[in-house]
């Protein structure tokens, strides 16, 4: 896992912590970093973005007599890539769903979005399975109403955690079922509906006008984009897309427990300047982890 990314940085650092380099240098050894960083699904604006602040570093960095050299490169690099991932505490969330709660101005809304395989079915109920943890009544709506069988996957994930669905026929109005869940979850004393919805396996604009006409009618109060970390550079277009029709305000990354690369969760960061709040680390209704820079870096520089 992110042995591609660790092997860049690796090389980086000890390029330029033991030989003198000209400027010429410099620049043939970024642009060599560039293209490594590319083919561990690290987008090219981000990995132009990285090198840069290499460089502005390197050109800033004063080595003081006996130092450690090597050490005080590495800690650029940890600086650097610290800048450009974003993260969130899911505390955060938690506490505006509590303080919503005790307005007592109805549930919490969160809406999913996200392109079809990305496994967004299992984290709607990963994470409400992590709200029921924190105390809270959660609430499903079974939003997807294209998908074969994406109606009956949901709830029997969502009653295995003991947690309420709320459905209609496959063809419904997507947009209907979620305001249905939310009236219900108003009536019922729910703190927080959870809206499930469709994907495809190339996001399309009808999909992206359905997910705009949903965000219009139930007004959420966050959305939450579910994307798949191996799927790389194709990832982060899908979270640009979603972000420019409803606006993204967190992320979540699945399959981080795979082979991944790691340059998606660099990428969409900067692509959509959103945190990532959650990694999915395997099928399990408890295989959610908060992300942190933490867990990125010290994976990349251990």
């Amino acid at each position: 896992m992110l042995e591609g990314l660790r092997k860049a940085f690796t090389n980086l650092i000890e390029h330029f912590s033991t030989t003198q380099l000209s400027d010429k240098d410099v620049h043939q050894i970024l642009d060599e970093f560039k293209l490594e960083l590319a083919a561990n699904d690290v987008s090219m604006e981000a990995a132009d973005r990285i090198s840069e602040l290499i460089d502005e570093k390197l050109r800033s960095l004063r080595v003081p007599r006996f130092s450690d050299r090597y050490s005080m490169i590495r800690q650029i690099m940890i600086e650097v890539l610290s800048s450009v991932i974003i993260e969130i505490s899911p505390e955060i969330l938690f506490m505006a769903i509590k303080a919503k709660k005790l307005s007592n101005a109805g549930p919490y809304v969160i809406l999913f979005v996200g392109p079809n395989g990305g496994g967004k079915t299992t984290t709607v109920v990963k994470i409400a399975n992590l709200f029921k943890k924190e105390g809270l009544k959660p609430m499903i709506a079974c939003s997807d109403t294209f998908r074969a069988a994406a109606i009956e996957q949901l709830k029997a994930l969502a009653e295995k955690i003991g947690v309420k669905t709320v459905s209609q026929e496959y063809g419904s109005d997507p947009a209907a079922v979620a305001v249905d869940a939310i009236n219900s979850a108003r009536a019922g004393g729910f703190h927080v509906v959870l809206i499930d919805t469709a994907g495809r396996t190339e996001v399309d604009k009808n999909l992206l006008e359905e997910m705009r006409k949903i965000k219009r009618v139930t007004m959420p109060d966050s959305v939450i984009y579910v994307g798949d970390s191996l799927a790389g550079n194709v990832a982060v277009e899908q979270a640009r897309q979603f972000h420019s029709y409803v606006g993204i305000d967190y992320v979540v990354l699945t399959k981080f427990d795979s082979d991944t690369r790691g340059g998606s969760a660099i990428s969409i960061c900067h692509a959509i300047g959103k945190p990532i709040i959650f990694i999915g680390t395997g099928q399990g209704l408890d295989d959610l982890l908060p992300f942190t820079k933490e867990f990125l870096i010290n994976r990349l520089f251990a």
